[in-house]
């Protein structure tokens, strides 16, 4: 993919919208390409810190919006409402030159219909997982995206067959884990890294079990040392409530919790348990083995279940196509199922060898070779 020139002929205004803590990033990292691809570029959106300090004028504030399940979101509506007629009012009477829209389906592509309509051209960074629970979808996305900027490469092939112009630009995961990554960092063989998520409603569904499973683990192997990463002090200090709420058996595991340090734990950690996301896959490019969980609500989760038609839940499996992370969903989900599936994974166990090759074979996939922010900053500029 070819990289624009770095002078626009007038000023142009982009728009980014992010929903969540991953698509900020994302979208931090595409601002600064375009910044340095187009000077005179106006960035605005809908974002969080990371976006911020890219360069974006944000609109809106979206840390609050990650909610997760059908349930959840219902409770959060009427402030999706008003902030969604709000942007179409903004975006109406301030005309930008390109919509960028990222991942967050439920707002985005309601979104980009309305942009549609109004004549402004959106490109859409990160598939909605269409090929997961809304393959119907297909044709009024093509109907209303200028162009797919899709990270994964299966993904050109699901709108095969449609005028959609989609372009593999590789995954931002690798540019961004990449500056991560310590050579003086080592694996300690007893460290297990606990990842229950990074919102409240995962917290409380996963983390009890997610400790159980320790404090098993700890009583079969006592010199187990167990790390709970937190994205932010909030959902550290809720954690540390919730454990010290457990009762004396987890309490025995002496579980440490951190914040703001998940991929150092990555590269030091033997293995993981995390709930199903991003994470996932960025713990496949650091070369962590996990076990992935995740329950939601009864009712999502029984809604899910007559539209969702996937071999795996786990984003590295389906990359793969086979199983490399062993998944655990809703009742499965207890630390009799999932302590010795982490015992499998540790080095000298079962699975641990197996695992490993399946996390390379899965990050090779991704594209190793390709920028991919530049790729999408450049497929931005394009258009205007």
């Amino acid at each position: 993919m070819t990289t624009a020139s770095n002078a626009l002929s007038k000023p142009h205004t982009v728009w980014i919208f992010a929903g969540e803590s991953s698509g900020d990033l994302y979208g931090a990292r595409l601002a600064r390409e375009l910044l340095r691809q187009a000077s005179g570029l106006r960035l605005r959106g809908m974002g969080s810190h990371a976006m911020r300090e890219a360069g974006v004028d944000l609109i809106v504030d979206s840390s609050e919006l990650g909610v997760v399940g059908l349930v959840e979101v219902f409770k959060h509506i009427f402030t999706f409402y008003r902030i969604f007629h709000d942007l179409v009012r903004r975006a109406a009477a301030e005309r930008p030159d390109a919509i960028v829209l990222i991942d967050y389906p439920g707002f985005n592509l309601r979104f980009a219909k309305q942009m549609k309509t109004l004549g402004i051209p959106v490109v859409y960074y990160i598939s909605p997982q269409v090929w997961a629970w809304g393959r119907r979808r297909i044709p009024e996305i093509a109907r209303t995206v200028r162009r797919m900027l899709v990270i994964f490469p299966f993904e050109p092939e699901v709108y095969a067959g449609t005028s959609l112009d989609v372009r593999f630009t590789g995954h931002p995961l690798l540019e961004i884990l990449a500056e991560k990554r310590s050579p003086a960092l080592a694996r300690d063989p007893h460290t297990i890294l606990l990842l229950p998520g990074s919102r409240v409603s995962e917290i409380d569904r996963l983390l009890p079990d997610v400790a159980r499973t320790a404090a098993a683990l700890r009583e079969r192997h006592p010199e187990r040392r167990f790390i709970l990463a937190a994205p932010n002090p909030r959902i550290a200090d809720l954690c540390r409530e919730r454990l010290g709420a457990l009762g004396p058996a987890v309490a025995a595991a002496s579980i440490e919790v951190v914040v703001g340090e998940t991929q150092r734990w990555m590269q030091k950690a033997a293995v993981g348990l995390a709930a199903s996301g991003t994470v996932t896959m960025e713990a496949a490019i650091l070369g962590l083995p996990l076990v992935v969980v995740y329950r939601v609500n009864a009712i999502t989760y029984w809604l899910g279940r007559m539209v969702v038609k996937l071999p795996h839940f786990t984003i590295v499996n389906l990359v793969a196509k086979r199983l490399v992370f062993e998944e655990f969903l809703q009742g499965n989900v207890t630390a009799r199922v999932l302590a010795p599936a982490l015992e499998r994974i540790l080095p000298g166990g079962e699975r641990h060898a197996e695992v490993e090759a399946g996390m390379r074979d899965a990050v090779a996939s991704l594209g190793e070779a390709r920028p991919a922010s530049a790729n999408a900053a450049a497929a931005v500029l394009e258009l205007i």
